[in-house]
């Protein structure tokens, strides 16, 4: 029986294992200690940064790979910020000139979900960003 990822239970618990053995969790603990430290000295909330920075390791030992939706979003935001016409710059115009009405309605409904979705994705982490710099 294998999971999502193609992994077996017996792959998965020897993953585990190695984590465990090579203190990864230690490691994990140390660094959420110290950034939560950052967030207290910043005034943020100390409870909201462990759980993003919880979340993060999760993805790390799923090996989530980053969204490229996402990656689009985060780079046109970093370069231009929000801007109004952020839907129609995501739209793949080749591909909505071939929908119908009803069909275009709920492509732009399902992009404009998708991009408020990523936009508070990128507002949670660059929330946290200072408290990712090494000092």
């Amino acid at each position: 029986m294998s999971n999502e990822r193609g992994r077996t239970l017996r792959e998965e618990a020897r993953l585990a294992k190695r984590r465990m053995k090579s203190g990864f969790w230690k490691e994990c603990e140390a660094d959420i200690s110290v950034k939560k430290e950052k967030a207290r000295e910043q005034g943020l909330n100390e409870s909201k940064v462990g759980r993003y920075f919880k979340t993060q390791v999760e993805a790390q030992i799923e090996g989530r790979k980053e969204d490229e939706f996402y990656l689009k979003v985060k780079e046109m935001l970093l370069s231009e910020g929000e801007v109004s016409d952020a839907i129609g710059r995501l739209t793949d115009h080749e591909y909505f000139d071939t929908l119908t009405y009803e069909e275009k309605q709920r492509y732009t409904l399902s992009l404009s979900e998708r991009y408020l979705r990523a936009l508070e994705r990128f507002r949670r982490e660059y929330e946290f960003e200072s408290l990712t710099r090494q000092a």
